[in-house]
């Protein structure tokens, strides 16, 4: 009788601990979907910036069209991008496509000092600063949910449900360094 006792409660015990870590997994996941959505969210106020810059660019500088075309062509790419992977790489792409921009924006002291663009390129910087908030925050739901995915005991729960580890949302080396960009 004791020992059908302790097998029960033995039992008890492991069916909540499945719960109660099944939910966890549950919890962590929602989380990290959630960041991604703020993300997402993030990307597209920039994607629907840039237009307005290049427009705004290209009244001054006509003859840059192929940094025009470059700048079109990796915000494209950017919106295409679903994994947080793909999207870092294709995130890179926009931004060295945005610094040859803005590059070629320094040789015209009219367009530095028009008031549409001042204000395009400060909310284009807020805009920045969210991605990067953002990012974080993403980033470190799903470092806590890769630990959970990855670690003994919860590792089996993981598996028997099917929770996969997740990537992060990572910029390239080459793009860590901050750009210098004067519009004095």
């Amino acid at each position: 009788m004791i020992i059908g006792l302790i097998i029960l409660v033995i039992v008890i015990f492991f069916i909540f601990w499945i719960i109660g870590t099944y939910n966890g997994l549950v919890r962590l996941r929602n989380m990290f979907q959630n960041a991604w959505s703020d993300i997402d969210v993030q990307l597209k106020r920039r994607y629907d910036l840039i237009p307005n810059i290049v427009e705004t660019v290209k009244e001054y500088a006509k003859h840059e069209k192929e940094v025009f075309d470059n700048v079109t062509k990796a915000r494209a790419n950017a919106t295409a991008a679903i994994t947080p992977e793909d999207k870092g790489k294709a995130e890179n792409q926009l931004t060295g496509a945005l610094r040859q921009l803005f590059a070629v924006a320094e040789n015209y002291p009219e367009l530095k000092a028009n008031v549409n663009f001042l204000e395009l390129q400060k909310t284009l910087s807020e805009i920045e600063d969210a991605i990067q908030n953002s990012r974080r925050y993403y980033n470190a739901v799903v470092r806590d949910y890769n630990i959970r995915v990855e670690t003994f005991p919860a590792k089996i729960v993981a598996m028997i449900f099917n929770f996969q580890k997740q990537g992060f949302f990572e910029i390239e080396e080459g793009e860590r360094s901050v750009p210098k960009v004067d519009f004095k």
